[in-house]
């Protein structure tokens, strides 16, 4: 189990390195989105193959999970976009608004009815994200997008939590890479006329920047994945979401050592951090407590 948990949070640490990526790679976030889709769909094919699982599928369900794809492409594309107009400890700070996104588009989505902790620490994260706005207001833009890099994670995250129910996990991300990755390549050409500014695209990686992005689509993203699946199986729902929430942690510590005095930030912003990520970190041990709740029967049941 101690092996399990390390591996867990390994595993956390690297998506939370993927900001710090997304600044080494000198590539635009368009092009570098394009090459880690393209990367991870060729890696987690051969992957298929090895395991001996097939991606044959429906057209329906396969055309299903290729525009899901759509939603992972501009998430990313907005994810890295927000790191190269603020730092990587701002662009973090609003992807930590995952839970509150979550919290707001499953009742809408999935139908069920809305929790009443969800909304105070709904409320509580606004309060952190007031504080760090404030704290940060030349880095404003950057905070707004991961903010909406966010509530697109957070969409495409429910519904998956009904299409995992309906297909195998590693095929049904196969082709979410897959249609993330031909939704990029239908928009370069529109990408490259209308939003470079005349600079055209730039699609030719540095020396480097091969070995980040290997990194980026190999250990962040097919590893990582395929290694989150498989301990799905032995450690429980709770810890698995309580240390992916320590994601934005991981990653602003990262920055930190890694960037050093660019990624110094005033006393407000840590304090909105803090509010932020008391918010998430206290979700799941609520939605735990609201299971138990739920489950235990009521004295005249329990007495039949």
């Amino acid at each position: 189990m101690l092996k399990d948990y390390l591996r867990l949070h390994f595993i956390v640490l690297l998506w939370g390195f993927t900001a710090i990526l997304g600044k080494l790679i000198s590539l635009p976030p368009v092009e570098l989105v394009f090459w880690r889709t393209l990367l991870a769909s060729v890696g987690l094919a051969v992957l298929l193959m090895v395991r001996g699982q097939g991606w044959q599928m429906p057209l329906g369900s396969a055309l299903r999970l290729l525009s899901v794809g759509v939603l992972v492409a501009i998430h990313w594309i907005t994810f890295f976009l927000a790191a190269r107009l603020s730092s990587v400890s701002v662009c973090l700070a609003g992807l930590a608004t995952l839970a509150l996104w979550a919290s707001l588009l499953e009742p809408l989505l999935l139908w069920r009815r809305v929790r009443g902790y969800e909304v105070g620490l709904g409320l509580l994260t606004m309060v952190g994200l007031y504080l760090v706005s404030q704290a940060e207001l030349d880095q404003l833009l950057g905070l707004s997008v991961a903010i909406l890099s966010a509530g697109l994670s957070a969409l495409f995250s429910v519904l998956n939590s009904k299409l995992v129910k309906q297909h195998s996990p590693l095929r049904l991300t196969f082709y979410e890479m897959m249609g993330a990755c031909l939704a990029i390549v239908v928009f370069l050409p529109i990408y490259g006329r209308y939003f470079t500014a005349g600079a055209g695209l730039h699609l030719a990686p540095a020396p480097l920047d091969w070995l980040w992005l290997f990194v980026l689509a190999g250990a962040c993203t097919v590893y990582a994945f395929s290694s989150s699946v498989e301990l799905m199986k032995r450690l429980s729902a709770f810890v698995i979401n309580l240390t992916i929430n320590l994601e934005p942690v991981y990653g602003i510590g990262l920055a930190v050592l890694i960037f050093g005095q660019q990624e110094k930030m005033s006393g407000g912003f840590y304090l909105g951090i803090v509010v932020i990520f008391f918010s998430v970190l206290i979700h799941p041990v609520l939605d735990q407590w609201n299971q138990r709740r739920q489950r235990k029967p009521e004295p005249m049941e329990a007495v039949l």
